[in-house]
């Protein structure tokens, strides 16, 4: 018995492009493939995304502490050359440019020998935010200035805020900006 031949068909089973019917060569992909593959995706970046925010969140924080440590360094220069740290009402600009009220010594002639810090004004906070500044303080011990950022959330005494001193100190904690010593 003879198997009947289609006019596209010849006797070895092939079309007229030589594919055989049965093992034709996919192309693409179906789109319940499609769906699975953006569903892994979607999966892996719902664990990978908030760690990459973290992450961030941390970088921020660093960078906001490194600034406040730079800005101590240059308080300790300004005691060096006038013997007293810049008030509350001065504030941090006094590290950039001389401000009213710095003592002088004789008519004309004053104790700054700024700027203190490397760059011509006071940086902001990773989070876009002016440095606070308050001396003297009832937030630190001794002779120390305070000096923070409101953080990510830009509220004052908030659990995100980023300050330079502990909440811990005790009353006979130890300075390093005394003037005593400058």
């Amino acid at each position: 018995m003879k198997k009947h031949v289609t006019q596209y068909q010849s006797r070895r089973g092939q079309s007229r492009r030589g594919q055989s019917r049965r093992g034709q060569s996919r192309r693409g992909m179906t789109l319940i493939e499609i769906m699975i593959v953006l569903g892994i995706l979607v999966l892996l970046a719902s664990m990978v995304g908030p760690a990459l925010f973290k992450a961030g969140d941390k970088a921020d924080i660093q960078s906001a502490r490194t600034q406040i440590a730079a800005l101590e360094g240059s308080l300790d220069h300004y005691i060096l050359d006038l013997k007293t740290l810049p008030t509350t009402e001065q504030g941090l600009e006094a590290l950039v440019k001389e401000v009213a009220g710095e003592e002088e010594e004789e008519e004309g002639s004053s104790k700054w020998n700024g700027p203190y810090t490397s760059k011509s004004k006071i940086p902001k906070d990773p989070w876009g935010s002016e440095y606070q500044y308050e001396y003297p303080s009832d937030k630190t011990k001794g002779d120390k200035p305070a000096i923070w950022s409101y953080g990510k959330d830009k509220e004052d005494d908030t659990e995100d805020d980023v300050k330079n001193w502990d909440d811990t100190e005790s009353e006979d904690g130890e300075s390093d900006f005394s003037e005593d010593d400058a």
